[in-house]
C-alpha cells in the first residue's frame, strides 16, 4: 500500500491542475496527450509535504540534495520537443523527484532513468509504484555515460545542464532519434534539440532556461 494521497491535496486539486493546464497552453504547449497527462498526473506527491500546497503552481520547487522538480511548462515543453514523433524507447538523465519520468512513461512504451544521487531514488521509485507505472528502469549512475548496454535509444531527455554537449549521449540515439539538453553554465543556457540523421548531427537552439549543473560521477548517499 502507498501512503501517497494520490487523489489530491484537497476539494482544489483538480481545479488548481486545470488551471495549470491553461497556462500551460497559453504558453504554447498544443500537445493535447501531454496536457491530459499534466492535468492527471498528482504532482504534489513529487514534493515534500510542506511544499505540497504549491505544487501546482507553474514553479520549480526544491526537492533536497540541491535538486529541484522542474517546472511545470519546461517539463511540459521539453516532454512536447522529444515527442513530436513517437519514441519507443527513451533515456532520461537525472530521475530526480520522478516527475518528469513518470510523464515519459505515460507517453513512451519503454523509459530507462539515471539518476547520481543515491538517496533520490527510493522515493522516486515508490511514487512510480505508486502510480502503477511498469515500464520503467532506474539505474544508479553517471548521466554522462547514459546506458550504452540499452542504447541505442529513440529519444534522450537531460533534466541538467552541462557546460557542453555530451558526446557519450550523442552516440546513444538511433538514426532518427532526437536529443533534448540544456547546455551551458549556471548563468546561461540553452535548450538545444539534436536529431542525428544518417549524415550527422543536425542542432536547433530552442530557448533560454536554467537547470541545475549536470555533474559526473555519483553519490552514494
Amino acid at each position: 500500500m502507498s501512503n501517497f494521497d494520490l487523489q489530491g491535496i484537497g476539494m482544489t486539486s483538480q481545479r488548481t491542475r486545470d488551471r495549470l493546464v491553461v497556462r500551460l497552453r497559453e504558453q504554447g504547449i498544443v500537445d493535447e496527450k501531454i496536457l491530459r497527462h499534466i492535468a492527471s498526473l498528482p504532482r504534489h506527491i513529487f514534493i515534500d509535504e510542506a511544499l505540497a500546497h504549491r505544487a501546482y503552481e507553474d514553479t520549480a520547487l526544491p526537492i533536497g540534495h540541491n535538486q529541484t522538480i522542474s517546472q511545470p511548462f519546461i517539463v511540459a515543453l521539453m516532454t512536447q520537443l522529444l515527442t513530436e514523433v513517437p519514441r519507443k524507447k527513451v533515456l532520461e538523465v537525472g530521475t530526480g523527484s520522478g516527475y518528469q519520468t513518470a510523464l515519459l512513461a505515460r507517453l513512451c512504451e519503454r523509459v530507462l532513468s539515471i539518476e547520481r544521487i543515491k538517496a533520490l531514488m527510493p522515493k522516486a521509485r515508490e511514487r512510480l509504484s505508486a502510480l502503477s507505472l511498469r515500464n520503467i528502469q532506474m539505474r544508479h549512475g553517471d548521466g554522462y555515460a547514459g546506458w550504452p548496454e540499452h542504447g541505442p535509444f529513440d529519444g534522450i531527455l537531460v533534466t541538467a545542464a552541462p557546460p557542453e554537449l555530451p558526446e557519450q549521449l550523442l552516440e546513444q540515439l538511433v538514426i532518427g532519434g532526437r536529443l533534448i539538453v540544456p547546455v551551458g553554465d549556471g548563468n546561461e543556457q540553452d535548450l538545444r534539440v539534436i536529431d542525428r540523421t544518417e549524415d550527422g548531427f543536425v542542432e536547433n537552439v530552442h530557448d533560454r532556461v536554467k537547470f541545475v549543473p549536470l555533474l559526473g560521477g555519483v553519490t552514494h548517499r
